[in-house]
């Protein structure tokens, strides 16, 4: 399993992971679409969208592995703002996937907002730089 290095491991100030430490001995965890209800909670919302914004900061719109990128986190964007590469194999850390930056910019305008782009409170306790004995 790739590790992505430097990408947020959480949202700060929450307990909503964005990365994950080590390939599951089962296998990886199946994504998902999952349907984002217009009720959804705001820390949900939030969370949407910073995950969203790391994966443009660290990936643009270029093609990228899953990894060690969180299916649930990956799931409640997937056939939305971020889409399979080829044939999507949900189970697979190798899948490649990609952000379709029309469908993210139309979904999550604030993002793209030139003057005022969103604050997720980014700090180093936030960014996933595990030690070189978990890769």
């Amino acid at each position: 399993m790739l590790k992505h290095r430097g990408f947020p491991g959480r949202l700060p100030s929450s307990d909503l992971q964005f990365t994950i430490r080590r390939a599951n001995k089962k296998g990886a965890t199946k994504l998902i679409v999952r349907e984002r209800f217009r009720d959804r909670a705001p820390l949900d919302k939030r969370a949407d969208a910073a995950f969203l914004a790391a994966l443009i900061d660290y990936f643009g719109d270029q093609p990228f592995e899953r990894g060690n990128l969180d299916a649930g986190r990956l799931s409640w964007l997937l056939n939305r703002e971020v889409v399979a590469v080829g044939k999507l194999d949900p189970t697979s850390y190798e899948q490649l996937l990609q952000v379709d930056m029309k469908r993210a910019e139309a979904g999550f305008p604030e993002l793209f907002a030139p003057d005022n782009p969103p604050d997720f409170g980014w700090d180093d306790d936030d960014w996933n730089d595990d030690d070189a004995e978990d890769a």
